[in-house]
């Protein structure tokens, strides 16, 4: 099973979008295994974002990144990554395909209502950043069911 991070970002808060948001990715088949609602400081989002240090966006995705109450989730499944980007759509708004989150709810290219993992390997550290193993709860979906 793969793992990705999904960060909604502050203008999902804004727009009380969240709960579509973990919606589309249950009814795709992905399990939530964390989550927890931060303010982020300027220093904890610098070193979240330090790969584009240096870029003409990286000051003003920074102011963003802290205006707001941002929601870290860590989401299960087969395929995980490829699977929320796809629900996600691509990075600039106006530009991502019809159905996908940032076309209905984002903004621009910063407004674009969630930061999502670009790989495996990315989904690994920038889940570690966030979460440590413990605040992980793996289940299984089928363990409510009578007789399981």
């Amino acid at each position: 099973m793969e793992r990705t991070l999904v960060i909604a970002k502050p203008d999902a808060v804004g727009k009380a979008v969240l709960g579509k948001i973990i919606d589309r990715f249950e009814s795709s088949g992905l399990r939530l295994l964390g989550l927890k609602m931060v303010r982020l400081g300027g220093d904890v989002a610098e070193r979240f974002y330090s790969e584009h240090r240096g870029k003409p966006f990286f000051k003003p995705l920074l102011g963003f990144m802290t205006s707001g109450p941002v929601v870290p989730m860590v989401w299960e499944g087969e395929g995980a990554v490829a699977k929320v980007r796809s629900i996600v759509g691509a990075t600039n708004s106006p530009e991502a395909g019809a159905g996908t989150l940032r076309r209905e709810w984002g903004t621009d290219n910063r407004r674009n209502l969630v930061h999502a993992s670009d790989s495996p390997a990315s989904a690994a550290r920038e889940i570690a950043f966030f979460f440590d193993a413990s605040d992980l709860v793996p289940y299984d979906p089928d363990a409510w069911k009578a007789g399981a």
